[in-house]
C-alpha cells in the first residue's frame, strides 16, 4: 500500500496547477521565493484558499496587484471596499452575487495573511469582524428602500421614518469573530406604527419581511456559496419569538421574562446597522437588565451551572477535545471575564466592554485578579484562538474539535509551527490545564457545607431535626439561649418572605444558613447577633444577589457578622441598605475611612457616569457615597482601627464633601437655564453654606442633622443672572438653596442623605432663607441674642465661594470679640442652659443623660462658649477653631481658666463623647447608668458652680 501524501507534497501539486491554468489564461505568476514558500505552507494549511484560487484564478493576482494581500487594512477600509464592490448593484440576483464575490475575496486574503504569519490575532479577528459588520450594513442598506418601495415606508405614531436595528451578538458583537463563524444577530425598531402605503403594513409585519429577505441574502448558499452562516436564536423567546420585535416589547422582555444566561450573551451586544440615535437608545434600554447596580454575586451560580451543562453535553457526546467548550477551553476564559463584568459591571463601568482580552487586563489593573493568572489566561486564549482559526482555515467550516486522524493533526501542527503533532498536543494541554485549574478557583464551590457541623447545622435550619437535639445542636454550635434562637430560626423559615422564594433563591438561602448559624455561634452573644443578622436576610432574601454575596464570599459573611455582633447600629444600616454589603469584600477599604481628597476622588468617579440632568440618579448615588463611608467610620470605629476622637473628623468631613458636590450640581442646573448672577465680588459664586452646631464643630455623631444657613455676597437688589431666563440674584439664590435641601433631606429609595435644621438662620423660620451678608451682620451686630451668638462660635463656611467665606469670618470675628459685661454675659448663658436642661433632659430613673445631664456635655460647651465671649475681645486667637476641645486648648493656653480646669474639662469631654458614640453604635440613647462616670460629673458640676455661680 503506497503511502499517504502528505500535506505539503499535496500543497506543491496544487501549486503546479494553478501555474498551469494562469500561464494558460495569460496571468502574471509569482517567482519570488519567499513568496512561493509563504504560499505553500498557506496551501498546505488551507485547502478552502487553495480550491478558491484553483478555481478562480485570477484572485491571487487581483490580490497581489492591488496591495490588499501584503498589507493590513485601515478602519473603515472593509465598508470603502464593498461599497466600491456594490456600485451600479441593481436587483437580488445581482446584490447577492457581489456580496459572496466580495466574501471570498476577503476571506482569501484574512486567511493567508494569518496563515503567512503576515497579521497577528488581533488583525485576523478584527478583519472578519469588519467583514460581517461590513456585509450586513451593505445588505440592509439595499435591501431597506427596496421594500418601501415595494410595501412603503414604515413610521412611527408622528409619522418619522423607522430604521431596522442591528444587535451584533457573540463573536461578532465582541469583534472577535473567528474564520468559520456563524453571526448571531437580533433584530428590533424603535417604534411601532405602520408603513405609508395605501394598504399599510404594521412596522412589525414590515420589518419582518425585512430580515427574513436579509438573513436568505446573508446565509442561502447558492454557486458562489453563502455570505455568512446567520442565527437569530439569541433573540427574545428564541426560535418561538417574532424575528424583529420593537424597542418598548424588548425592554418589557428582558426586564420581565429573560432567562439568566440571556445577561451573559448580552455582554457582547452591539448595534452595527440602525443609525447612532437609535442605537444609543436601544442600548440605553437593554443595559439595566445586563448590568446591575448591585455586586451581582449569583452570576457565579448561573455561569457555573452554564458550563456544569455543557461540560455534561460534551461528555455525554465524547466531544472534551473541543477547544471552545471542552475542559480549559475558550469559554471558560470567557466565563472567567464575563463573572466578573455580571458582577461587578453595573458598578464599575470600566469593564462594560465586550472584548475578553482587554477584559482580563482591566481585572488585573483592578486587582480583581493576579497579574500572573491574567497573563495566562491570555496566553492561553490566543493560543486557543489560533489553534480554532487554523481548525477552520481548512475547508471554512466551523469546526472545534482536535483532529483524530495522522495526516490532519500533523498539518494542523505544522500550521502552528510545530514540527510534529506531540508538540503541538504537550503546548495545548499545558494551556487548558492552567485554565481550568483557574477556572476552578474563580467558580470554586466550597465542599465542607454537607459536612460535620455544618450538616448538623442544615438540618436545624432546615426543620428536619427534633426540637430537644435542635436546641442542644445549637449550643453546641455556641448559642446561649438555644430555645429562643430556634424559635427565631422558624419563625423566618415559615416567613412570607421564605415562603415566596423562588427554587432557585431559596436554595441559596438553604446554602447560606448553616455557614452564617455556625459563625455567629463563635461570636460574643451568639443569640442577639443572631437576631440581627435574621432580620437583615427578611429584608433582602427575596434578592438573591445578596444572598449569593454572602454565599461565594467567606470574608463578607465573617465581616458582616462581626460588625452585626458589635454593633446593631450597623445591623440596622445594612439591613435598610444591602447595597452597603458590597464594601465588605475589602476589609483594608471597609477600616479604612477616606480623607478628604480620596472622598472627593471617589464621588467623582460614582457621579462622572450619571447624566448631567438627572436628578434622581445623582441623589442616588450621593446616598450610596455617604452611607458607604459612613459604614466604613463606623466599623473602623467599633473594631478600633482608628482613634475615637477623629471619628467626628472623618464623619464632618464627608459631610462637606456632600455638600460641596450638592451646591455644584444645584449651581450647575440653575445657571444652566438662568445664567451667573451679576454684581458678585471677584469671580466665585456669591455663594456659601454655613455649618452650625456639630457641622460646624466637626463634631458629626452617627445619623446628625446638619444645621445651615445659606448667606449670599450678591452687592444691591437689582442685580440679576446675564442667561437668557434671567432671575433676580436673590430669587436665584433662594432656589439655589431649595434645590440643596431637596438634595439633601428628600425621601428615595436609597433613604434620606442627611436631615437639614435651618433654624439658626436670622430670625429663625421666619428669616429668609438665604440671607445677603449685609443682613447678616446687621443681624447679628442688633439683633441677635446671646445664644446666638453663643451657636455663631461654633459656625464655619463648609462650601461655597472664598470670598463669601472670607468675608463671613470677619463678621463673625467682629461680633464675637465685642467686649461684654462679664456678670451679665454669665447670667443670660446660665438662664438660657437652666431652660434647656428642663426641656430636654431625659430623666429615666436610674440613668445619666450625658448631653442635658447636670456635669455632662452640655454644661462644657456652655462654659466654653461663655468663656470664649468673655475673653475674645482680649485674646481673639480664641476665635481661630470652631470645636471645643481646640476652644478649651485656646482657654488653657491663655490661662483663662484657673489651674488645670481647661485640661479637665478636656478630658471629661472626650470621655462623655466617647460613651455617646458607643451608645449610639449601640442603638442605644445618650445614656449611662447612674453609678457610671461619676468622677468625671461631679468635677465638671465643681467647675460649673465655679465658673458659672460665683459667689
Amino acid at each position: 500500500m503506497a503511502d499517504p501524501v502528505t500535506p505539503a507534497v499535496q500543497a506543491q501539486r496544487q501549486w503546479s496547477n494553478w501555474r498551469e491554468k494562469a500561464g494558460e489564461q495569460g496571468l502574471p505568476i509569482p517567482q519570488e521565493a519567499d513568496f512561493v514558500a509563504d504560499l505553500l505552507r498557506v496551501w498546505e494549511a488551507s485547502d478552502y484558499v487553495t480550491q478558491a484560487c484553483l478555481r478562480h484564478p485570477r484572485l491571487l493576482p487581483d490580490l497581489l496587484a492591488s496591495g490588499d494581500l501584503s498589507h493590513p487594512y485601515e478602519a473603515g477600509a472593509m465598508d470603502r471596499q464593498l461599497a466600491a464592490a456594490m456600485a451600479g448593484v441593481a436587483g437580488e440576483a445581482q446584490l447577492n452575487k457581489t456580496l459572496r464575490e466580495f466574501r471570498r475575496y476577503q476571506m482569501v486574503r484574512i486567511i493567508w495573511r494569518d496563515l503567512a504569519g503576515w497579521a497577528g490575532l488581533d488583525e485576523t479577528l478584527e478583519d472578519l469582524s469588519a467583514l460581517a459588520d461590513a456585509c450586513v450594513r451593505a445588505a440592509v442598506e439595499f435591501l431597506y428602500p427596496l421594500l418601501c418601495t415595494e410595501l412603503g415606508t414604515p413610521r412611527d405614531q408622528k409619522g418619522s421614518p423607522q430604521p431596522l436595528v442591528v444587535l451584533a451578538m457573540g463573536k461578532l458583537g465582541a469583534r472577535e469573530l473567528n474564520l468559520s463563524s456563524d453571526i448571531d444577530l437580533i433584530f428590533a425598531y424603535p417604534d411601532a406604527g405602520e408603513t405609508d402605503a395605501t394598504r399599510p403594513l404594521t412596522n412589525e409585519q414590515f420589518f419582518t419581511r425585512l430580515c427574513h429577505r436579509l438573513v436568505q441574502t446573508l446565509d442561502k448558499r447558492e454557486a458562489d456559496g453563502f455570505v455568512f452562516r446567520v442565527d437569530t436564536r439569541l433573540r427574545p423567546f428564541g426560535d418561538s419569538g417574532p424575528l424583529v420585535m420593537s424597542f418598548t416589547a424588548m425592554e418589557d422582555y428582558y426586564q420581565f421574562q429573560a432567562r439568566e444566561w440571556e445577561r451573559y450573551a448580552m455582554i457582547k451586544a452591539r448595534v452595527i446597522e440602525g443609525g447612532r440615535e437609535a442605537g444609543d437608545r436601544l442600548m440605553a434600554l437593554l443595559r439595566p437588565f445586563v448590568y446591575r447596580r448591585y455586586l451581582d454575586y449569583g452570576a457565579f451560580e448561573s455561569l457555573r451551572d452554564m458550563k456544569a451543562l455543557i461540560s455534561r453535553e460534551l461528555k455525554r457526546k465524547g466531544m472534551v477535545d473541543n477547544i471552545k467548550l471542552g475542559p480549559g477551553g475558550i469559554r471558560e476564559i470567557e466565563f472567567i471575564g464575563q463573572a466578573f463584568q455580571l458582577i461587578r459591571g453595573g458598578r464599575e463601568p470600566d469593564l462594560q466592554i465586550r472584548a475578553i482580552v482587554p477584559v482580563l487586563q482591566r481585572l488585573a489593573a483592578m486587582d480583581y485578579l493576579p497579574q500572573y493568572v491574567v497573563d495566562e489566561l491570555i496566553g492561553a486564549y490566543e493560543f486557543l484562538r489560533r489553534v480554532e482559526n487554523r481548525l477552520q482555515a481548512w475547508e471554512d467550516q466551523q469546526l472545534h474539535l482536535l483532529p483524530a486522524d495522522g495526516p490532519s493533526r500533523l498539518r494542523l501542527a505544522r500550521s502552528m509551527g510545530f514540527t510534529d503533532w506531540e508538540g503541538l498536543k504537550g503546548r495545548l494541554e499545558t494551556h487548558r490545564r492552567r485554565v481550568q485549574e483557574h477556572f476552578d478557583r474563580v467558580f470554586a464551590v466550597s465542599q465542607t457545607e454537607a459536612e460535620g457541623d455544618r450538616q448538623t447545622l442544615f438540618l436545624v435550619w432546615q426543620g428536619k431535626t427534633e426540637a430537644s437535639q435542635a436546641r442542644a445542636d445549637l449550643a453546641q454550635a455556641g448559642f446561649e439561649h438555644p430555645g429562643q434562637s430556634l424559635e427565631r430560626l422558624q419563625k423566618l423559615r415559615e416567613s412570607r418572605t421564605c415562603r415566596s422564594l423562588s427554587a432557585r433563591g431559596r436554595q441559596r438561602l438553604d446554602r447560606l444558613m448553616p455557614l452564617l448559624l455556625q459563625a455567629a455561634g463563635e461570636v460574643d452573644r451568639p443569640d442577639e447577633t443572631l437576631r440581627r443578622l435574621l432580620m437583615l436576610l427578611e429584608a433582602v432574601a427575596r434578592r438573591i444577589a445578596y444572598v449569593s454575596l454572602l454565599v461565594e464570599n467567606p470574608i463578607v459573611l465573617s465581616q458582616l457578622v462581626r460588625l452585626s455582633a458589635a454593633s446593631p447600629w450597623i445591623a440596622g444600616l445594612l439591613s435598610r441598605y444591602p447595597l452597603l454589603l458590597d464594601e465588605l469584600l475589602d476589609p483594608r477599604r471597609l477600616y479604612s475611612p477616606l480623607h478628604r481628597r480620596e472622598l472627593e476622588a471617589e464621588l467623582d468617579s460614582l457621579l462622572e457616569s450619571q447624566e448631567q440632568g438627572d436628578l434622581e440618579h445623582q441623589m442616588e448615588r450621593l446616598r450610596q457615597f455617604a452611607q458607604s463611608n459612613i459604614l466604613r467610620v463606623a466599623s473602623a470605629d467599633i473594631t478600633g482601627a482608628i482613634p475615637l476622637m477623629v471619628v467626628s473628623d472623618y464623619l464632618t468631613e464627608i459631610a462637606e464633601v456632600v455638600l460641596g458636590r450638592v451646591l455644584q450640581l444645584g449651581w450647575d442646573h440653575l445657571s444652566a437655564r438662568h445664567g451667573i448672577p451679576t454684581g458678585i465680588p471677584g469671580e466665585g459664586t456669591g455663594f456659601a453654606v454655613v455649618g452650625y452646631g456639630k457641622l460646624g464643630g466637626i463634631e458629626l455623631g452617627y445619623g446628625s442633622d446638619l444645621d445651615l444657613v445659606f448667606l449670599n455676597g450678591s452687592e444691591g437688589r437689582q442685580s440679576r443672572t446675564d442667561g437668557e431666563s434671567s432671575l433676580a440674584n436673590d430669587v436665584f439664590y433662594t432656589r439655589l438653596a431649595q434645590r440643596m435641601i431637596h438634595m439633601l433631606s428628600t425621601q428615595t429609595p436609597s433613604g434620606v442623605l442627611y436631615e437639614v435644621d435651618m433654624r439658626l438662620r436670622p430670625n429663625g423660620a421666619s428669616g429668609m432663607l438665604v440671607s445677603s451678608l449685609g443682613a447678616f451682620e446687621e443681624y447679628q451686630r442688633h439683633q441677635a441674642w446671646v445664644w446666638e451668638h453663643q451657636a455663631l462660635l461654633r459656625a464655619r463656611v463648609v462650601a461655597g465661594d472664598p470670598e463669601v467665606r472670607r468675608r463671613f469670618e470677619e463678621i463673625r470675628r467682629a461680633v464675637l470679640a465685642r467686649p461684654r459685661e462679664p456678670d451679665a454675659l454669665r447670667g443670660e448663658v446660665a438662664r438660657m442652659r437652666g431652660r434647656m436642661r428642663a426641656e430636654l433632659i431625659d430623666r429615666t430613673p436610674g440613668r445619666f443623660d450625658l448631653k442635658q445631664g447636670s456635669g455632662g456635655i452640655a454644661d462644657i460647651e456652655f462654659m466654653v462658649q461663655y468663656s470664649v465671649l468673655r475673653w475674645a475681645h482680649e485674646y481673639p486667637d480664641l476665635l481661630d477653631f470652631t470645636d471645643n476641645i481646640r476652644l478649651l486648648e485656646g482657654l488653657s493656653r491663655n490661662r483663662l481658666l484657673g489651674g488645670a480646669m481647661a485640661d479637665e474639662l478636656a478630658d471629661a469631654y472626650r470621655t462623655f463623647r466617647a460613651a455617646y458614640h458607643r451608645n449610639a453604635l449601640q442603638d442605644q440613647p445618650g445614656l449611662v447608668a447612674d453609678d457610671q462616670l461619676t468622677d468625671e460629673r461631679r468635677r465638671v458640676a465643681e467647675i460649673w458652680r465655679d465658673l458659672m455661680e460665683p459667689g
